[in-house]
């Protein structure tokens, strides 16, 4: 949730946000009310309980021929304030429910709108320009032997797939390239549960308006299937307070993940773009609210170090407020060109939570305050959470599109090379292609 105190001091702000995301700003007028109720309710049970408290005394102290007539008075005002409780608990409930309904408060500069209001900051590398008709990444994944996109749909259905030989090990180098970066950076690698609580995904914010795109497992297990290692991440320090006095804690998350990609019919069936399943490595860094814009910045540098060493092209954008999604401050996605598309797709997106994500996982730090009285330790802050993508499966959709050859050939970046036993290119007589499925 945001920060109840940014909401009653400056609604105004919030109401822009609001506005910025599309989201209706009279949601701001409900919270303040409620959240006046809840205080109003619970200052009415504090003062009944320290009534009742009092009252104990009196009767304690009372002779014993006046203590009947104040026993009885006493059970009255015990049941004024089990009401008094219970209004209170109401109200509270009231309250964190409205809430729940503003969005985090973007970051001044991010652009207003939806989907299509994006910024594009800046374009880096060539689009790659083929003397032949190029082929998109199925057929290349066929004629390799490395997608197999027809017993993935026999055995589990539309939108799966099997990556077998070379397309198995390419995921694989790409990850590994991409855990390597992570070390190189000081992050802990993590491979983490893919199945959650529901009150870690909650407090993520992946349970509000796209919550249809999340697999539930409700059929005596009350888990959900993780769409991105960012919940296991985020849950990971839930109800802690952490250690930032030297610095933030960054971690890289391994895990498979899964999307029901709800609402996208008859979008990207081809191909393993829009799939129900995939890999991915996600940084995940936990740190102080003041330090969370420059860290964005350095989430995004690597993602780009990436994207360059793989000899791919791609465009920078700052996500417009209305596809931030509900924890998101800013998000700047990373798109490479996909020649047989003509268009720049979505391979990694990197977003700054602020506090947003701690506050409702209760994920806190204590400052260090020089020249403080080591006496009396200051009071804790919520963190700051953020997150970006390092590394999953699509990426193998620009990859073999990009450095394709006109025989269906593809040439390995040199930085994946060491990952793949040193091949320089793939061909289907070093990648065992395999034929398609007979009846």
């Amino acid at each position: 949730m945001i920060d109840l105190a940014l909401l009653r001091d400056h609604p105004d702000l919030v109401r822009r946000s609001q506005a910025a995301r599309g989201n209706d700003q009279a949601t701001v007028d409900i919270a303040l009310e409620a959240d006046r109720s809840r205080r109003a309710a619970l200052a009415a049970f504090e003062e009944l309980r320290a009534e009742q408290n009092a009252f104990g005394k009196v009767i304690a102290k009372a002779p014993k021929e006046e203590k009947p007539a104040l026993v009885a008075q006493g059970k009255q005002l015990a049941e004024r304030v089990k009401q008094a409780q219970q209004v209170a608990n109401d109200a509270g409930e009231a309250a964190s429910a409205a809430l729940a309904r503003i969005e985090n408060v973007v970051i001044d500069g991010v652009p207003a709108g939806g989907e299509a209001d994006f910024v594009e900051l800046r374009r880096v590398g060539e689009v790659p320009s083929f003397d032949f008709e190029p082929r998109d990444h199925l057929e290349i994944g066929e004629i390799l032997g490395a997608i197999d996109m027809e017993r993935g749909a026999k055995v589990s259905g539309a939108r799966f797939y099997f990556l077998r030989g070379i397309g198995a090990r390419l995921e694989i180098a790409l990850m590994n390239l991409a855990l390597d970066k992570a070390l190189q950076n000081g992050f802990v690698p993590l491979i983490t549960p893919t199945l959650v609580r529901p009150e870690i995904m909650q407090g993520t914010g992946f349970l509000g308006e796209h919550a249809d795109e999340v697999y539930h497992l409700d059929k005596g297990d009350d888990l959900y299937l993780v769409g991105t290692s960012e919940v296991a991440l985020a849950g990971y320090h839930k109800d802690e307070i952490v250690d930032l006095s030297d610095g933030a804690l960054r971690y890289a998350g391994w895990s498979t993940c899964y999307r029901r990609e709800a609402g996208s019919h008859g979008k990207d069936t081809r191909g393993i773009i829009r799939v129900h399943q995939f890999n991915k490595l996600e940084m995940f860094v936990y740190t102080e609210a003041e330090d969370a814009e420059a860290e964005h910045l350095r989430l995004v540098a690597l993602q780009e170090e990436m994207l360059t060493s793989l000899g791919l092209a791609y465009r920078v954008i700052d996500v417009a407020a209305g596809d931030l999604g509900s924890s998101a401050a800013r998000k700047y996605d990373i798109e490479a060109w996909v020649p047989t598309q003509g268009a720049f797709r979505e391979l990694t997106s990197t977003s700054n939570c602020t506090t947003y994500q701690a506050r409702r996982l209760d994920v806190r730090h204590r400052p260090v305050v020089d020249g403080a009285d080591s006496g009396s330790a200051p009071k804790t802050q919520h963190v700051a959470t953020l997150n970006g993508t390092l590394a999953t499966t699509r990426w193998i959709v620009a990859l073999l599109e990009t450095h394709q050859q006109a025989d269906g050939s593809v040439r390995v970046p040199e930085v994946l090379r060491p990952y793949l036993g040193g091949l320089e290119v793939l061909t289907p007589e070093n990648t065992k292609a395999t034929s398609k499925v007979t009846a």
